[in-house]
Parts: structure tokens; C-alpha cells; sequence
């Protein structure tokens, strides 16, 4: 009974940043999608079983479900996503329960595969995925490298770059990466490792609005 009551509750409350709900899958290519982007971001649960209007309609086969996210995690997510199961039944339907984790190894790259249209040869794409709202959107250039830096030691130092962006941000408020180093006259690669650094230790933070990034100084100070 409180299995039952647990499921309600977590299907009334909705798709959201932490749930997706799933009538069934059948291309491992497509669930490996939410799966990065769960595991990019802060985790969360994929209801398979459950129709997007919240109907309970229950999965068939559970083996066949599995296989299909094995392939998923392994086949088109590099590096490989872990994931835990738990079936769980409402009034004689089984809902598989697909829980991701935050990962410690970011960024989780989706893969998959297209034809170049001159020369018909299969290219591989590679995209990191993140979970905002409910939905998967495609990373940023400026997020991915952030994930990278969140792998190794803070390096920051406050030179003439550093105290003019922050000048800069108190009177403007907001800057993109061209914009800094057109403003300091650096290189992209060398404004993207400082504003990097930046976000990383608090002092300023990283928007994104659709494709497009751009930084802010923080609310909270470091």
C-alpha cells in the first residue's frame, strides 16, 4: 500500500527536473538521451510504464526493457551511465523505475550516428545532455568545459583580467566570453579559463538561455 501511494504521489507531482515518465521504450538510442541528461545534472527517476497524461498503463516484458537500457548505457552513452531498477505495482501493472544518480564522472556524452549529406558516410555525434525542467537540452560549449574544470584543483588569481571583469560586471551586470575577451584582449581559450576558474570558486555565475551562455557576478559572495 505505501509502494502504491508513493508512485501516485511521484506521478501526480508531474514530469519535472527529477521525474520522466515513459509509456514504454524501444530505442536505446532515444532513453539514452534522458539518461545522460539525468546523470549531467542531478539525478532523478524514469517511469517506464507511465503515459505522459499520467496513465498507468504498465510495461509488457521486463527483461526486454532492461536489455534495452543496458544497450542504452553502454552502446550510446560514453562514459557509461550505472543505473538501479525496481519494478513497482499498481492494480496489476508492473511501472519499471529507472533510477540515475548525479554522476561523479561529468560530462556523460550522448552518442549517435548520422550521414554526412555530401558524402553519405555515418559521422558519430557526441552532445552533452542536461535535465532542465522536463526537458533535455543540449549543454553548452561554456557548461561542458565547466564539467572538465570540476575534475581537477580551483587555480584562480585576481590580475588586471580578473578585477576589470568584475568592474565590468558591477556597472553592466552581465558578459559573454566574446565580449570578455574582446574586453581584455585575450584570447577565447584564455577568457573561457578564467571566467571558468571564476564561476568555479563562487565569485561569479554561469546562465544559459537556450545555445547562448553568459555570466553574471554571484548573489551569494564566496
Amino acid at each position: 500500500m505505501q509502494e502504491a501511494l508513493e508512485l501516485l504521489r511521484l506521478i501526480e507531482t508531474g514530469e519535472d527536473a527529477r521525474t520522466e515518465f515513459k509509456r514504454l521504450i524501444h530505442s536505446p538510442e532515444k532513453i539514452a538521451k534522458s539518461i545522460c541528461a539525468f546523470a549531467n545534472t542531478s539525478g532523478g527517476v524514469i517511469l517506464i510504464g507511465v503515459d505522459d497524461d499520467k496513465r498507468i498503463v504498465g510495461i509488457e516484458s521486463e527483461k526486454e526493457t532492461l536489455e534495452i537500457l543496458h544497450e542504452a548505457t553502454t552502446r550510446y552513452i560514453s562514459p557509461s551511465v550505472t543505473f538501479e531498477t525496481e519494478v513497482l505495482e499498481y492494480k496489476g501493472r508492473d511501472i519499471l523505475a529507472v533510477i540515475i544518480e548525479a554522476s561523479a564522472h561529468k560530462p556523460h556524452y550522448h552518442l549517435s550516428e548520422s550521414r554526412d549529406p555530401k558524402s553519405l558516410k555515418k559521422i558519430q555525434e557526441r552532445k552533452v545532455y542536461l535535465r532542465q525542467g522536463s526537458q533535455n537540452v543540449a549543454a553548452t560549449r561554456e557548461m561542458i568545459q565547466l564539467m572538465h574544470a570540476e575534475k581537477h584543483p580551483i587555480r584562480i588569481s585576481y590580475t588586471d583580467n580578473e578585477r576589470t571583469l568584475l568592474r565590468y560586471l558591477s556597472v553592466y551586470h552581465r558578459i559573454t566570453l566574446h565580449e570578455y575577451s574582446k574586453l581584455v584582449n585575450i584570447s577565447n581559450r584564455r577568457a573561457a579559463r578564467i571566467l571558468i576558474s571564476l564561476v568555479r570558486a563562487g565569485v561569479i555565475c554561469l546562465h544559459t538561455e537556450g545555445q547562448h551562455s553568459y555570466y553574471t557576478l554571484s548573489l551569494t559572495p564566496p
